[in-house]
């Protein structure tokens, strides 16, 4: 008797669904096991947007965990623990639980506010299906804290009017031993520190692929100085020792503000929703004008130096996230295939390495100093794709459904060997990879407001609407 072979996609997204399914605790999506037993702020999102392909009302209730731990001030913190213990730092060493919502325990920080972007493609997936009733009465009860979230980021990490979103902690951008981070860590000089041991040295057997011990120590520092100031911004601004104005922070605050606004629209929201792309608009053409001429990439600004910071990171493409210039898009994927990045000699897989290989500061194996990160490689590509860009967005599906066919959901990936690192069976990883296994969803007719945005002609710009 014949046995009949699964198709390669088929397999991989079997066995994606697996990890969510194993990695859920049936209040929160593990980030993953062993490791990362608690609930991360951009986990969530990209968690839920992999939900959705095939459970949409757990993809809701992942993001609806994540919104009952937002603080009264609007933020949404990075992390909300879970009861599991053996992770380091722990909730008492944030001293939140005069800030965290009755009976929740969080971090005091945040992270990239990519929740609307999943909140519009769980709706654009609900679309004409059973469940679009229950995710449109969602939205609406929870519209407003979504968008308090928006306005905390607005008033309080951008209210110097640049469009760019201040972070106090390289864990804030989400990539947090960047090398983009360098300069300004390299001026944290930790004071006397509360005792501490890491836990996750424990789980990844090669410590050469997480931050050192020194880092550790300056990020517990930042830590230290956020609480002693109960998380206040005003004061955290003057005492803390890093302040960097983060560009792919900020790309991903453009993207959310204009799917927040599409939903906005949709629930009749129309003030609101121009607000929102006002927001949006400003922060988009910010990031734009970071772009360095002699690199080509967007830049962070590091707040204590008053310098830009040119380091080639992945970072450095947030204009493929947000641009509405097609003359930006065009030199940064050009820039993106050339041999600094997907062209390099020597990639197992075409994918953006989260260093360029061509840099002094590459690592292939150090967490974000050099590994490929899938979930990243699917925002880029997704993102792309929007704005017209479906080449891009082809080829970097192809290549990352190649590197994902080893089934690991490794957490980042060796650029050349193609050996997954940190974490495997990672719920972000298994998520991006039914994204890109799954067919596209199709927005019936009349709903033309969840449609993807529609990109301005070469070298225009949206004229400026008042918020």
């Amino acid at each position: 008797m014949t046995t009949r072979t699964k198709p390669e996609g088929e397999r991989i997204a079997e066995a994606a669904r697996d990890v969510l399914r194993t990695n859920d605790t049936g209040t929160l999506v593990r980030a993953a096991p062993n490791l990362y037993p608690h609930q991360w702020s951009w986990d969530a999102a990209f968690v839920a947007i992999g939900l959705a392909t095939f459970d949409i009302p757990r993809a809701l209730a992942e993001l609806e965990h994540l919104r009952r731990a937002q603080w009264r001030s609007g933020m949404i913190p990075h992390i909300v623990f879970s009861a599991e213990s053996g992770y380091f730092p722990d909730a008492a060493r944030w001293r939140t639980a005069d800030l965290s919502p009755p009976g929740v325990a969080t971090s005091g920080i945040c992270q990239p506010a990519v929740h609307a972007i999943a909140l519009l493609r769980i709706r654009q997936r609900a679309a004409g299906g059973p469940h679009e009733a229950a995710v449109l009465d969602y939205l609406g009860r929870t519209f407003d804290s979504w968008l308090s979230w928006h306005r905390w980021l607005h008033d309080v990490r951008m209210a110097d009017g640049s469009g760019l979103v201040t972070i106090h902690h390289g864990w804030e951008s989400g990539m947090d031993n960047s090398p983009r981070f360098d300069a300004p860590y390299a001026r944290v000089q930790p004071g006397e520190l509360e005792p501490f041991v890491r836990t996750d040295t424990t789980v990844v057997a090669d410590v050469g692929q997480r931050p050192t011990d020194r880092e550790y120590a300056r990020y517990l520092w930042l830590v230290q100085q956020l609480a002693d100031v109960g998380y206040r911004d005003v004061e955290a601004d003057a005492v803390c020792d890093f302040a960097v104005k983060d560009v792919f922070a900020s790309a991903v605050f453009a993207v959310a503000c204009d799917d927040l606004a599409a939903i906005a629209d949709e629930l009749g929201r129309e003030p609101e929703a121009r607000t929102l792309r006002g927001w949006g608009r400003a922060s988009a053409e910010a990031v734009d004008a970071t772009i360095d001429p002699a690199t080509g990439l967007a830049c962070d600004v590091d707040l204590r130096a008053d310098t830009q910071i040119s380091v080639p990171c992945i970072s450095g493409f947030a204009p493929l996230l947000s641009t509405r210039d097609r003359g930006v898009r065009g030199a940064q994927e050009a820039l993106l295939a050339g041999p600094d990045w997907l062209g390099a000699p020597g990639l197992a897989s075409r994918v953006p390495c989260s260093t360029s290989p061509a840099s002094g500061a590459f690592r292939a194996r150090q967490y974000w100093r050099g590994p490929t990160w899938p979930v990243l490689t699917w925002f880029l590509a997704f993102q792309s794709r929007r704005h017209g860009s479906s080449d891009l967005f082809d080829s970097l599906r192809d290549a990352s459904v190649a590197q994902l066919s080893d089934l690991q959901f490794g957490e980042y990936y060796e650029p050349f060997t193609g050996e997954p690192l940190g974490s495997l069976r990672q719920s972000w990883t298994a998520a991006v990879a039914l994204e890109w296994l799954t067919t596209e969803p199709q927005v019936p007719t009349g709903r033309a407001r969840l449609a993807e945005p529609a990109a301005p002609a070469a070298g225009a710009r949206q004229e400026a609407q008042p918020p």
